[in-house]
């Protein structure tokens, strides 16, 4: 099988998790197998080439430290992979070499050259079995940077940790963003049970590093390490980078060693995911070759990449008149933290359009973004099938609790229309949500990111 379309290509990685069907798969623990990846690994020799990797893992900020972390080590001189999820534009984004996601014409290659081994695992699998299409994605990913010669690769988790594909890779780090009560169904209905699966990315030997945590998290990720004979540290609140200020080209921070630095990132929860993102880069450059930890150059190509960083959709300002901004916020805190980031910068009337999956507490979302907003639009994905919203009664009950001007709208589309006719061209539209929904905005802009 030739692979040369997108379409062809992407309905073959999703076919045997589509086969399955809509059919309910229960807790992470008990659906979910990556058995499939490791045999095609073993089968296709993928895990030969010797590199360092890093995994991370989170509830939020995930995404923006793999491209922070990804960013510093190849101011740092390795050519670097990145594998993330969810993509924004194209499905290629999710494979990236020093900033330059996976060509065309290698992504549609190197997916034929698997496919006869990925058919094989495949035509084994019964009942509610499936091939992960993310363990597609990884295979994909590990051929290419073999074939480019990549020293260092940072790996994002999709979900939870323990029964994620990304896991397969032997990684010597673990990096954790906060970790909060999220997909319940998926991975349990308490903080620990979370951590559990996300603590599930630590190897033996290796070292893993957090950023604060409430307690009852970090003593999760102190048991796994133990176990795993790794080396586990917390940074401590008084450690996380310091916000100065924002500036037109992103936030000024104080961090340490480093002295004031640019992050070309505006939201000020970056400064977290930038403070564990640096203490990762330190971690893995020293085992590769290169500027002397503690030399003038190893500080100033560690500034130069905060200066450098290209993550899109978050805190992301789309549009003036009215002023468009699209953060993916599906937590209380996130929306807070989006909120105060762009103190200062938001007029009246200010509309938000909030999109939280079920899975998330929705009406508490609700509730941050109504304590400050004109009005709110409530609205869900069209492009992906696997985030689920709440019902649009369900959604408005629990929204008109906090804030009577409250809509619904099933499309982004017919959202922005709404909250256009609200702010006229001197207010600001929020577009608070999950990321499939910050992805349709970027497409409905016309944005692309071929290099980041």
């Amino acid at each position: 099988m030739r692979f040369t379309n997108e379409e062809d290509a992407i309905t073959y990685i999703f076919r045997s998790m589509r086969r399955i069907g809509g059919q309910p798969r229960g807790p992470d623990d008990i659906s979910r197998s990556i058995a499939p990846t490791v045999k095609l690994v073993a089968l296709e020799r993928l895990l030969d080439h010797p590199r360092e990797y890093a995994i991370i893992t989170g509830s939020k900020g995930k995404g923006s430290t793999a491209a922070i972390l990804s960013k510093l080590l190849q101011h740092l001189g390795h050519k670097v992979g990145m594998i993330s999820s969810p993509h924004m534009v194209d499905w290629r984004e999710r494979i990236r070499i020093n900033g330059r996601m996976i060509p065309e014409a290698d992504f549609y290659r190197i997916l034929s050259d698997l496919a006869p081994s990925i058919d094989e695992i495949d035509s084994n699998m019964t009942g509610m079995q499936y091939f992960s299409p993310q363990g597609i994605f990884l295979g994909i990913a590990l051929r290419w940077w073999d074939e480019q010669g990549v020293e260092a690769a940072v790996c994002e988790v999709g979900r939870g940790g323990r029964f994620d594909d990304i896991t397969v890779v032997p990684n010597k780090l673990s990096l954790f963003t906060p970790i909060l009560l999220e997909h319940v169904q998926q991975l349990g209905p308490t903080l620990e049970r979370i951590a559990w699966h996300k603590a599930g990315v630590i190897k033996p030997g290796g070292y893993a590093y957090s950023v604060p945590q409430a307690p009852s998290v970090l003593d999760v990720l102190q048991t796994e390490a133990d176990s795993e004979g790794t080396e586990f540290a917390w940074i401590a609140p008084g450690d996380i980078g310091e916000y100065l200020e924002t500036t037109p080209r992103g936030i000024k921070m104080r961090l340490g060693r480093y002295g004031e630095c640019l992050l070309s990132l505006y939201g000020r929860y970056q400064v977290e995911n930038a403070t564990l993102a640096v203490q990762g880069a330190g971690n893995m450059h020293a085992r590769l070759s290169g500027m002397a930890h503690q030399s003038p150059q190893y500080a100033a190509a560690i500034r130069a990449g905060l200066a450098d960083v290209t993550w899109p959709g978050r805190l992301q300002k789309l549009a003036e008149h009215p002023a468009i901004y699209v953060d993916g916020a599906t937590t209380t805190i996130a929306a807070r933290l989006m909120l105060e980031s762009l103190h200062g910068a938001l007029t009246h009337p200010l509309v938000a359009i909030v999109g939280t999956p079920v899975d998330r507490d929705y009406p508490g979302v609700y509730r941050v973004f109504a304590e400050t907003c004109d009005g709110l639009i409530l609205t869900e994905n069209t492009i992906s099938p696997n985030v689920h919203f709440p019902a649009s009664e369900d959604a408005l009950a629990a929204a008109r609790q906090y804030h009577a001007d409250s809509q619904y709208a099933p499309t982004l589309a017919q959202a922005l229309e709404l909250a256009r006719a609200q702010t006229g061209t001197t207010g600001t539209i929020l577009i608070g949500a999950a990321l499939p929904i910050v992805a349709e905005a970027l497409q409905m802009w016309g944005l692309h990111y071929e290099i980041i």
